[in-house]
């Protein structure tokens, strides 16, 4: 079956879709994006990845394209028409198409909007989570405003190819005063010895991931404490338990950084509970 994706105001097959060659997403990476989980042909949390969404065309000062009800109904026809049961939903907004100049046009253009889906193999990511995966650090070396969501991931990019040559799976960023910032394409935890689940807050140069938002009501609900503050790869690989979380890996547990085994080699209790419960407190629409 062909895969099919929504461009400008067209469904198109994917061989047949694209932008124009000036749309200033291709052009200066002026442009942002979400990406939802579909589980069950259902998007997971769509609500919080709009608002984070729109919180970052504001940012960047890019105009709404159209209300987020409009999205949502293409995004749920991308995934329909693609038959997507469990993956993911990509949604990218940009600033539009203009000559090239690294100002903003002079006159208003109409925002670019690109959406794709596409299945995962939840078999394979399942046991991943039952195996457990590998991060390597690296110095941080992004823009300032990585909290917003903007497509300008070539940093991300080089990292997470770093970690794969190093047979890694992930990469964490380290700040310049030696602390763990977030993965490449995800938010980084650990569990302390006493059973405190500890990540960065969101003040402090990070991602306010949909998914790290999610499982903090996860973490209420089991009575697990929570600490939001930085911790060192030091840190990180004498504590009891590690993992990351996103919206493609949910909950995946980490077992070894820079080639050292936290804990005892295997995915934690604490992660692996909180994978399991993780979808009771989604929302799906």
């Amino acid at each position: 079956m062909s895969r099919i994706a929504y461009v400008n105001g067209r469904y198109r097959d994917l061989r047949d879709a694209c932008v124009n060659v000036e749309d200033r997403g291709y052009q200066f990476a002026d442009g942002v994006y979400e990406v939802c989980e579909v589980r069950g042909a259902r998007l997971v949390d769509f609500p919080r990845h709009m608002a984070r969404l729109q919180r970052s065309m504001r940012e960047l000062r890019i105009a709404e394209p159209m209300p987020i009800t409009a999205l949502g109904i293409i995004m749920r026809e991308v995934v329909r028409r693609n038959r997507v049961t469990y993956g993911i939903v990509y949604l990218q907004v940009t600033r539009g198409v203009a000559r090239r100049d690294h100002a903003f046009p002079p006159n208003p253009v109409k925002p670019g909007v690109v959406v794709t889906a596409r299945a995962l193999d939840d078999e394979k990511k399942q046991q991943a989570a039952a195996a457990g995966i590998s991060v390597i650090t690296l110095p941080e070396n992004r823009w300032p405003r990585v909290d917003i969501k903007s497509v300008a991931l070539l940093p991300n990019v080089l990292a997470k190819q770093h970690a794969r040559e190093k047979g890694a799976h992930e990469a964490w960023y380290v700040d310049s005063d030696g602390f763990v910032t977030e993965g490449a394409s995800s938010n980084a935890w650990i569990v302390t010895k006493d059973g405190r689940a500890v990540t960065r807050s969101v003040d402090q140069g990070i991602l306010a991931g949909i998914t790290r938002a999610v499982l903090m009501e996860v973490l209420r609900a089991f009575q697990i404490r929570l600490e939001e503050r930085p911790f060192t790869p030091a840190e990180a690989r004498e504590a009891a338990e590690a993992f990351v979380t996103s919206a493609s890996q949910i909950v995946m547990p980490v077992v070894a950084i820079d080639g050292q085994v936290v804990g005892d080699g295997r995915p934690g209790g604490i992660a692996r509970r909180l994978r399991e419960e993780f979808h009771r407190f989604s929302a799906f629409s």
